[in-house]
């Protein structure tokens, strides 16, 4: 066990060799301030062109598969909503309004959405039909993902991926450690560091796009009943201390201390 700990405690030490400290947006009304460490060879532009190929390919499969949707009610309900809020995003970092924004719907029965790097949105035709989403608790789940991308944790996560494998690499040199035990440290950084970060990215997420969706003009008393949803279609989830994302409960709780912050953001959208 103490070799296990001297094994974690080097890999922690080196996820920082190489990485530059940066903090992707600015903290909004919602006050989310946290440094990030991304590794200075991957930069975001790199990140974006990746992904924004990647997303190509998906559409392009949908397409061939008839299941790209452009035409319904519900592909127009999600233009006009992600009109209102990507109009939002260059408050939390300017550079946003540069992005070749795009989004588009699947049919397919996946309680699933997402915004890659750069602006590059999917929602899947399940979690609106399914859920019965209302237009704010589209806004909800469709902030919630745009911050994902302004907060450039696609980025993050491949930089602390990349850390890791050099980390362990380093360690298993300099310590000579055995595969079972390097299999053992694997476990304590991912329990102790990756799933913990993970948790605390989707947080974020929650805040920034809570906020996003209230300058959009959308309640954001709507991101709880959201939650509500889907912690009902979730039933059987894995314990929060084993999964990447907070229990319902504890988001729940999260949303509803900080709903008053941009309240008074919403009633002035709906003014104008």
């Amino acid at each position: 066990m103490k070799s296990s700990l001297s094994i974690t405690t080097l890999t922690a030490a080196l996820l920082l060799a190489g990485c530059q400290a940066v903090n992707t947006t600015s903290g909004g009304s919602v006050g989310v301030e946290r440094k990030q460490y991304m590794f200075s060879a991957l930069s975001t532009d790199e990140v974006n062109q990746m992904y924004a190929q990647s997303y190509q390919e998906t559409l392009q499969e949908a397409s061939t598969q008839g299941v790209l949707d452009k035409t319904s009610a519900d592909a127009k309900r999600l233009q006009r909503i992600a009109d209102r809020l990507i109009k939002q995003a260059p408050l939390f970092r300017p550079d946003a309004a540069q992005w070749q924004w795009d989004v588009n719907l699947i049919k397919s029965p996946e309680l699933n959405a997402n915004c890659g790097p750069g602006g590059k949105i999917i929602f899947y035709s399940g979690i609106i039909e399914k859920l019965k989403l209302t237009d704010d608790e589209i806004a909800a789940v469709m902030g919630h993902e745009i911050a994902h991308a302004l907060r450039e944790h696609g980025r993050e996560a491949m930089s602390k991926a990349y850390g890791v494998n050099l980390a362990k690499q380093g360690a298993a040199a300099l310590l000579g450690v055995t595969p079972d035990k390097m299999a053992l440290a694997d476990a304590a950084v991912n329990y102790g560091m990756t799933l913990p970060n993970s948790r605390g990215n989707e947080n974020e997420a929650d805040l920034i796009g809570l906020e996003l969706a209230a300058r959009a003009g959308f309640n954001p008393n709507a991101a709880v009943t959201l939650w509500e949803k889907m912690a009902k279609a979730s039933e059987g989830a894995p314990p929060e201390f084993m999964s990447t994302h907070p229990s319902s409960s504890s988001r729940i709780a999260s949303l509803q201390a900080t709903i008053p912050k941009v309240m008074p953001l919403y009633q002035q959208a709906k003014k104008n």
